[in-house]
């Protein structure tokens, strides 16, 4: 079948289109860079042509409140749209575990405004949340920098490897729609803080992690379980410890 991969140039995308490539089927990377943009809706008629399914992994090149919030409902509004002139059969979005427990971060109410388009639009769907990234995690320890050390709550932590995250939608995606969601994660839990530290001696970082329950994960108090999914999420195969990229700096 014809797969189109919407931010198919980036990290997750590559993974995928490369994963289901290997598996026979025609992928198709649609970005930027490609020609294709769904904010403007530039090249979307084209890339759809024949496609059965699109999976949209794209993300806003902007974190800004209210840039976040036009860039997942225009472009999520334009992609549906073309998707149903096509007759595209299945729309899989990769969204995040713990989306509607933050209502504090601009960022996370705009992936619950996706979703909702997605949910009330006439195409089948599947959802999937993922917890943090293992190639996240750097940045996750910047955005906690406070005046040179690193403030995170102890709050559980179950982050996955991004090869793990794309067999997963790459698995759902060439399945039956779900008309619902479906969570995935890595196989270990720990405590943030404590992941943290381990972390970045493991990268060589000198910065001091800091235990603050009242510390903010991207503009967002977090509470135990914010982060981490039920008892029935997919779970990835690849353990931090034994993750190439861990060491990277």
């Amino acid at each position: 079948m014809k797969i189109v991969v919407i931010g198919g140039t980036g990290n997750i995308g590559s993974k995928l289109v490369s994963q289901l490539a290997r598996h026979g089927h025609e992928t198709v990377a649609a970005a930027p860079t490609t020609g294709v943009n769904t904010l403007t809706g530039e090249g979307l008629t084209g890339v759809l042509a024949g496609a059965s399914v699109v999976i949209d992994v794209s993300n806003s090149p902007s974190f800004e409140d209210s840039a976040v919030m036009r860039f997942f409902e225009t472009s999520t509004r334009n992609l549906l749209a073309a998707e149903a002139a096509a007759g595209v059969a299945h729309h899989v979005a990769l969204s995040v575990v713990g989306t509607d427990r933050l209502p504090e971060s601009g960022y996370f109410q705009a992936k619950v405004a996706q979703e909702q388009l997605i949910g009330k639009s006439s195409i089948p769907y599947s959802i999937v949340h993922a917890t943090q990234f293992f190639e996240f995690v750097a940045s996750i320890a910047d955005d906690a920098t406070v005046g040179g050390t690193v403030r995170l709550a102890p709050v559980l932590f179950q982050p996955i490897a991004g090869d793990d995250v794309a067999q997963a939608v790459g698995r759902i995606s060439t399945g039956a729609p779900l008309n619902g969601r479906v969570e995935v994660a890595g196989p270990e839990r720990f405590r943030m803080d404590e992941f943290f530290r381990q972390a970045l001696t493991a990268r060589n970082d000198p910065r001091e992690v800091v235990t603050d329950p009242h510390a903010r994960y991207f503009g967002a108090e977090l509470s135990e379980g914010t982060l981490v999914p039920g008892s029935d999420a997919i779970l990835g195969e690849t353990r931090y410890s034994d993750w190439p990229g861990r060491t990277v700096v």
